[in-house]
C-alpha cells in the first residue's frame, strides 16, 4: 500500500499564488514580516516587485490591501490567522468588508496544530470572527488539491475572501481526476446512513478516517466537506439531517461561532435535527507537538471515534 502523500497548505498558498501571478499581472501579495513562515516568500523570489513586505503591522497590510483593490489591482494579504482576523479585525470589517472590496486575505496557521507556538498563536476563533462581518466569503480548504483550486475560486470571486491554512502536512485526499471545486457547495466525501460527519480543513481527513473505524463497528457515516463555510451549503445539510440519524460537526476551530454554529443555524430554520459539535470546546490551546494536542483535545481520528459513540 503506497503512503498517503501529506503536504500542509500553507505550502499550496505559496505555490498556487505563483501559479496565478504568471496568469494575472494585477495580483500583488503582501505580508506582514512572516514570508517565510506564510510561504508568500516563493511568490517573492518569482516576483519581487509584486511583493509588499509591511513589517510587523497587521493593522496597516490591511488598508494598504483596500487601496490596492481599488487602483485596480487584485492583491493577496497575508498573515497568521491569529493577526490576520484577530489583531486587524477592525480594519477587515470597516475597511475590506463594508465596501465590499476586492481584497483576499490569507490567513495560515490556523488551529490547535500551530504546535509549539501556543495558545497565543493559535487561532481558534477565526471563522467565527470572519462569519460576523457582511460581504465575506470563508473557505477553509482540506488538503492541497483544495487549497490550490480555492485560491483561483477566491481570486476569481469579485469580493473579500477569507482563505484559512494550516500548518501541519494535510493527508492529499482530493487527487481524483474528476475532482472540482465550486464556491458554497459541499461534498460528500463518504456515503452513509446512520449518521453524518460533517467536517472542514484539516478534520476532513480525520472523520474519514473515523468513518472506517465506525464502519467496523457497524456503523454506516456519511461524511461532508464543507470547504466554504461562508456562503453554507444549506441544501447538503438539510439533506443529511432528513435521511440520518444524527449530526456531528468537526472543526480545529473553537465550537463557538463556527462551523457547527454554521450547521445549527441552517438546521434550526429549516430541518430541526440533533447534533453533536466536535472541536475547541470553550477554551485556549497549549504548547506541544501538534499531533499530540489533536489527540488531548480529540481532533484526531481516534477522537473523533470515541466522541461519536460516547454521544449517540
Amino acid at each position: 500500500m503506497s503512503e498517503v502523500k501529506k503536504i500542509a497548505t500553507r505550502e499550496s498558498y505559496g505555490k498556487v499564488l505563483v501559479e496565478l501571478g504568471k496568469e494575472h499581472a494585477d495580483l500583488v501579495v503582501l505580508d506582514a514580516d512572516l514570508a517565510a513562515a506564510t510561504k508568500t516568500e516563493i511568490f517573492r523570489k518569482e516576483f519581487p516587485e509584486r511583493h509588499i513586505d509591511c513589517g510587523i503591522a497587521e493593522c496597516n497590510m490591511m488598508g494598504i490591501a483596500a487601496g490596492l483593490s481599488l487602483t485596480g489591482k487584485v492583491p493577496f494579504a497575508s498573515s497568521f490567522a491569529m493577526f490576520a482576523a484577530g489583531r486587524a479585525f477592525e480594519q477587515v470589517r470597516n475597511t475590506i468588508g463594508y465596501p465590499k472590496l476586492n481584497v483576499k486575505i490569507g490567513a495560515t496557521h490556523a488551529g490547535i496544530s500551530v504546535g509549539e507556538d501556543g495558545a497565543t498563536h493559535q487561532c481558534n476563533e477565526d471563522i467565527a470572527l470572519m462569519r460576523t462581518i457582511p460581504n465575506m466569503v470563508i473557505i477553509n480548504p482540506s488538503d492541497d488539491v483544495e487549497a490550490r483550486a480555492a485560491v483561483k475560486a477566491a481570486y476569481e470571486y469579485k469580493g473579500p475572501v477569507y482563505l484559512r491554512f494550516g500548518r501541519l502536512a494535510a493527508p492529499v485526499i482530493n487527487d481524483s481526476p474528476d475532482y472540482r471545486f465550486e464556491l458554497g457547495k459541499g461534498v460528500t466525501v463518504r456515503e452513509g446512513n446512520d449518521i453524518t460527519i460533517i467536517a472542514t480543513g484539516l478534520e476532513v481527513g480525520f472523520a474519514l478516517e473515523a468513518a472506517e473505524m465506525l464502519a467496523a463497528d457497524g456503523m454506516d457515516a456519511r461524511v461532508i466537506n464543507i470547504h466554504t463555510i461562508k456562503p453554507i451549503d444549506k441544501d447538503i445539510i438539510i439533506k443529511a439531517a432528513k435521511e440520518t440519524k444524527k449530526i456531528f460537526t468537526v472543526e480545529e476551530h473553537s465550537i463557538i461561532g463556527g462551523l457547527g454554529s454554521a450547521v445549527c443555524d441552517v438546521l434550526c430554520e429549516n430541518a430541526p435535527a440533533p447534533v453533536y459539535k466536535i472541536g475547541m470546546r470553550d477554551r485556549f490551546g497549549e504548547s506541544g507537538p501538534a499531533a499530540e494536542l489533536l489527540h488531548k483535545y480529540g481532533l484526531d481520528a481516534v477522537g473523533i471515534y470515541k466522541q461519536v459513540k460516547e454521544n449517540m
